[in-house]
């Protein structure tokens, strides 16, 4: 009997041997569509150059591949995504799926995309954390056949496979600047994080909703961006506190709230006497400070819980929902003064 070869599958599949070699070695320049498409049919033709192919062409897949970026740059501070690891864990351990945990870096890993160690390991379905929506890998993954699960982004795609899980960012962060607001807190400054990133396009709509509805003025150069630094907000606060004083910094995260408390006491104001800060995560060092830092707080534990829920749902064509919805609360401290007329 003769042996098929991967010029038989090249010819069935009407492509050539190089289109057909590359689904196989997964190269990221062939079509999602296509390369299904040659697996089945060398599957078909009993074609088997590797054991990745075959998997991917007969073998059902229930390894869960968790893709956390930028985990070794977080600050000591930041245990969020090890909080959303321990909630993804708990859903997994009580399924029927394993689960597979990439750590990379998005700004120096280039020479493997999502979709291809997703397919090189066997992987059925993706969770992505950490991730940048303009990273073209994360793009690629989305428009792929993989189902996925994207925390903190809601993807913008028409992709059955993929689904989200986040707080609603806008709400929150109008929540928090309404708190400053009704305490008559009219000159504000906001420490917001990284630009053109989803979190922080959608915290900034909240905070322009609450200060539009109570004719409260928010000028661009009000809007300061540390990419939700603590060291970046404390060098651009105490720059700031050169020439300005608000009555209170609205920071969009805790890290960046850290670093302003720092560069406010260093220059000899008081908080929240002088100036009143809020957060956005409730970290446990925020309950640490001096003032405790007001915040919002997020259950990043059940984050990662609904976002491992969410994908095995998807990974078993339970299509009820797409975008899970967290509830946030706002955590009152004592770094907040009310102004008095």
């Amino acid at each position: 009997m003769k042996m098929t070869t991967i010029r038989d599958v090249a010819k069935a599949a009407g492509l050539s041997v190089s289109i057909v070699s590359k689904a196989f070695n997964n190269y990221t320049d062939v079509n999602e569509k296509t390369r299904q498409r040659i697996f089945e049919i060398a599957n078909q033709m009993g074609y088997t150059p590797n054991l990745v192919a075959k998997n991917l062409s007969s073998k059902k897949q229930t390894t869960i591949g968790l893709i956390s970026s930028g985990v070794l740059n977080n600050s000591e501070k930041d245990n969020n995504a090890f909080n959303i690891f321990k909630g993804v864990y708990t859903a997994v351990t009580t399924s029927q799926f394993e689960l597979s945990i990439y750590l990379i870096d998005s700004q120096r890993q280039k020479q493997k995309s999502y979709a291809q160690y997703c397919r090189e390991r066997n992987i059925g379905g993706a969770l992505l954390q950490g991730i940048r929506v303009d990273d073209p890998y994360y793009m690629e993954l989305i428009d792929t056949n993989i189902p996925c699960v994207v925390l903190d982004i809601i993807p913008e795609t028409n992709n059955g496979l993929v689904g989200s899980v986040s707080i609603d960012n806008v709400k929150a962060s109008k929540e928090i600047a309404m708190y400053l607001i009704e305490r008559n807190h009219r000159d504000i400054a906001v420490m917001a994080g990284r630009k053109k990133t989803y979190v922080n396009s959608e915290r900034i709509k909240g905070v322009q909703e609450a200060c539009k509805e109570n004719e409260v003025e928010l000028q661009d150069n009000e809007i300061l961006y540390a990419d939700f630094s603590e060291e970046e907000a404390y060098v651009i606060a105490k720059e700031y506190l050169k020439t300005k004083r608000p009555t209170a910094f609205l920071c969009f995260s805790d890290l960046m709230a850290f670093g302003v408390m720092k560069a406010v006491k260093e220059i000899g104001l008081k908080i929240p006497e002088d100036i009143s800060i809020t957060g956005f995560d409730d970290l446990i060092f925020s309950s640490y400070t001096e003032p405790q830092l007001t915040t919002i707080g997020q259950d990043f534990f059940e984050i990662g819980k609904m976002a491992s829920e969410l994908l095995q749902d998807l990974m078993e064509n339970k299509l009820e929902r797409k975008h899970v919805n967290i509830d946030h609360r706002l955590v009152e401290r004592g770094s907040v003064k009310t102004i008095f007329p």
